[in-house]
């Protein structure tokens, strides 16, 4: 029999249809016998048709369809008929119409799935090693689809702002970009690797240099880092770059192109510009440089009021350099157990403990009142706007732990007293970020960022004598707490890219070594540009309220950063390894 040609998908015969001789193909999705009358709801990734099988149509195609089971892959040609009025579907677009099947052929046959397409409690691992069947499952295809369109937008929007798509290298040169680089070793050049990209970076400056003046790309990049939920080894960056511009209207392209993005995916207007706050401001009012917004717990300072009062603790903290702040959960209904749970919790950031306090009708209660003074107790309250039902949740130690773990409780309570709007997108331009920062492991300076950035400073001795004052003109943007993108204005003149980099102790014979070819296409008239990056697989995450990042990529990786499907990465042939002039450490023991 020769093969038969689809006229139309399973998603679009309607009344219009009526009568027509059609073609459809698609998996079986489910199988009813009704008193010797067949139905089958066929499904491709455009919907579900239903196809009757009757043996007053044809007998033979009638016998067939009893052999057919779920995941067969068919093809189907009859007439499309209207529904009667009792068995019409309204669920399904196609729920008028059915397809009275004369010829039926069985294009593939399936095997007994290992878990149901809508099976519910489907564990991680089973749908990672199956994730050709776990694609076909409608909430996956949704998903997969709507990453299309928004892709689609990107590149439209992008466009029509004189955006130019451009590729840059996967392989390349090693430099340092804040995680692990992804080496590859070539065979041509004996000793050497390849580097699998971290970001464009470099390439994008250079693109400026070239004059092309607006670069985009959805590109990929590689980390060789630490993995958790929202972070996969091989992701999908937005890569921006613009010539002669500064930090506004980077974040005005910025924000149209958010704007269209949530409406192709999420199908709702943004309206007004988003809120741009200070890095300092974040971190004093929210303990971290990413807050979510959605909800209003400030965090207060209460260093001079608690650090001057006869509580040893936060006595002896305030006089080392540390900070005492707190959070006021308002109307709070918590526990003792809820309070040593939440103390249990921040010991993950370093905290020590957790002071607290409960304000009621009758007073304060809290086993550390009685080491204030009632005017230190007055003051605190003022402060902290406590009211009767309150309760004030106190962080003390070095800034850093204190600000951690606020963070982390602010969320915490958050979540506890229903403060979240969960339908809310709530973004955030947090800007000014410190050029460096230290490395706790070594002490010396490293970029917040990375060392491209220019400093918001005019003199270069600021660089050299007061470093860790220097402000950034960089920012991040902020969605519901998750940081979903970052840039900033570039360094232009090697001069100054020279500066920063004796500040980050790299010498001229590493920087040239690691940046030669930057700093030379620097002194051929490079304009002033900026850009920045944001995350496509982290956007649709928030967007589409997903768990893991891992459901909104086709193929990705386990928190181990392995292929549970193709079994990647895995042990290669001896022969490879010696065309690379590589040994295994693994194998040395067997050699």
């Amino acid at each position: 029999m020769e093969q038969l040609r689809r006229t139309h998908n399973c998603g679009e015969l309607r009344e219009t249809n009526l009568d027509e001789t059609v073609t459809v193909m698609g998996w079986v999705d489910s199988r009813r016998d009704h008193g010797g009358v067949i139905f089958i709801d066929l499904r491709d990734r455009w919907g579900i048709t239903q196809v009757v099988f009757n043996p007053d149509i044809n007998k033979e195609t009638h016998e067939r369809a009893h052999t057919l089971r779920s995941e067969f892959v068919i093809a189907a040609q009859g007439k499309v008929t209207a529904r009667s009025e009792e068995t019409i579907n309204e669920k399904l677009p196609t729920g008028k119409v059915e397809v009275y099947c004369n010829t039926l052929q069985i294009l593939n046959k399936s095997d007994v799935l290992p878990f149901q397409l809508d099976d519910t409690d489907i564990t991680e691992n089973n749908r990672l090693k199956h994730r050709y069947l776990d694609l076909r499952r409608k909430e996956m295809q949704e998903g997969i689809i709507l990453r299309h369109k928004a892709a689609k937008t990107i590149r439209d929007y992008l466009d029509a702002h004189s955006f130019l798509e451009i590729e840059t290298p996967i392989l390349n040169k090693s430099t340092p970009e804040g995680a692990r680089d992804y080496l590859v070793p070539s065979r041509v050049n004996e000793g050497m690797f390849y580097a699998l990209p971290q970001s464009p970076q470099i390439f994008k400056q250079l693109l400026m240099v070239s004059g092309y003046e607006r670069y985009f790309q959805i590109v990929k990049c590689f980390r060789d880092e630490d993995l958790r939920a929202d972070r996969q080894p091989e992701f999908t960056q937005i890569d921006i770059e613009i010539s002669f511009t500064n930090a506004n209207e980077v974040m005005e392209i910025t924000e149209g192109l958010m704007k269209n993005i949530v409406k192709t995916v999420d199908g709702r207007d943004i309206e007004g510009n988003f809120k741009r706050i200070s890095w300092h401001e974040a971190m004093n009012k929210y303990g971290c440089d990413k807050p979510d917004l959605r909800f209003d717990l400030e965090i207060k300072d209460l260093t001079e009021i608690a650090g001057n009062s006869d509580f040893k603790i936060f006595n002896s903290i305030a006089k080392s350099g540390g900070i005492i702040k707190a959070i006021n959960a308002k109307q709070a209904e918590f526990s003792r157990k809820d309070l040593d749970d939440l103390t249990n919790e921040l010991a993950v950031y370093g905290a020590k403990g957790m002071a607290w306090i409960k304000v009621t009708e009758e007073g304060l209660q809290s086993p550390i009142i009685k080491f204030f003074s009632q005017e230190t107790l007055d003051q605190m309250m003022e402060v902290m706007e406590a009211k009767p039902g309150d309760y004030i949740l106190f962080g003390a130690g070095k800034p850093s732990i204190v600000h951690a773990s606020l963070a982390y409780l602010r969320l915490a309570v958050g979540k506890r007293l229903n403060l979240i709007d969960e339908n809310a997108l709530n973004f955030l331009w947090v800007t000014d970020f410190p050029m460096f920062e230290k490395d706790e492991e070594n002490g010396k300076l490293k970029s917040l960022h990375h060392p491209f950035t220019k400093p918001l400073c005019t003199d270069l001795k600021d660089l050299t004598e007061k470093p860790e004052e220097v402000i950034s003109d960089a920012y991040d943007l902020v969605l519901n707490g998750c940081e979903i993108g970052g840039g900033s204005i570039r360094i232009h003149n090697v001069e100054m890219q020279k500066e920063v980099f004796k500040a980050l102790k790299i010498g001229d014979e590493e920087a040239q070594e690691k940046f030669g070819f930057l700093l030379e296409a620097l002194r051929f008239g490079a304009p002033p540009h900026g850009g920045l990056a944001l995350g496509f697989d982290r956007i649709l995450m928030m967007l589409l309220k997903k768990e893991s990042i891992r459901d909104v990529i086709a193929f990705p990786k386990t928190q181990k950063a392995s292929c549970l499907m193709s079994e990647a990465p895995s042990r290669v042939d001896k022969k490879q390894l010696i065309e690379l002039s590589l040994k295994s450490l693994a194998n040395l023991d067997n050699e």
